[in-house]
């Protein structure tokens, strides 16, 4: 597919060519705002939210680079705002000593499936997931983390370390008794 065909054509507010362009990007990025959210309703919403940006921004995408990642880290951004303005994901990146898991250098060897693994991420509080998804799955460094989240790159670093102890000690439990059950709180 010619992306800046597709683009250009957006442009002039072609209707066919906005909703060609939504259908090519909208499964996969519902995915990436689901595993920001805790529920599909408000993916839902994210996603939305990301379209009109893509939308409204599209004049400024320099076709450098993959178009798909362009629309990416504008949901990803649309994700993370939806997130700090929802008092009931509290971005809290505070400590709570229910959530203090030992930091260790394991690494279970068990063989789980994505869709179970993905599960259990979104059962991480809030700002371990959204720490978590931004270091490990989209790849931002934790400088570029501190500075969407507006914390200090150290807290970056120890929220995705302690989200992935957690992750671990729930894995662990996985490897003891075979399944996945809501491990969170």
């Amino acid at each position: 597919m010619d992306h800046q065909k597709l683009v250009k054509d957006c442009l002039r507010n072609n209707p066919a060519a906005q909703r060609q362009l939504y259908d090519l990007f909208a499964d996969t990025m519902l995915g990436i705002c689901y595993r920001y959210t805790k529920s599909r309703n408000d993916a839902e919403e994210v996603l939305q939210q990301g379209f009109i940006k893509v939308f409204s921004n599209l004049h400024q995408y320099k076709s450098e680079g993959e178009l798909g990642g362009w629309v990416r880290r504008i949901m990803v951004n649309t994700a993370i705002n939806y997130l700090k303005r929802k008092p009931r994901y509290q971005l809290d990146l505070g400590f709570e000593d229910s959530y203090l898991h030992p930091v260790t250098n394991a690494e279970p060897d068990i063989n789980l499936n994505v869709k179970d693994l993905l599960n259990l991420i979104r059962q991480l509080p809030p700002g371990y997931q959204t720490i978590f998804n931004m270091h490990a799955i989209e790849g931002y460094s934790h400088v570029e983390i501190g500075k969407i989240l507006g914390i200090n790159e150290g807290t970056s670093r120890s929220q995705y370390a302690r989200a992935r102890a957690l992750l671990i000690n729930w894995l662990e439990k996985y490897s003891d008794n075979g399944k996945i059950d809501s491990y969170a709180r």
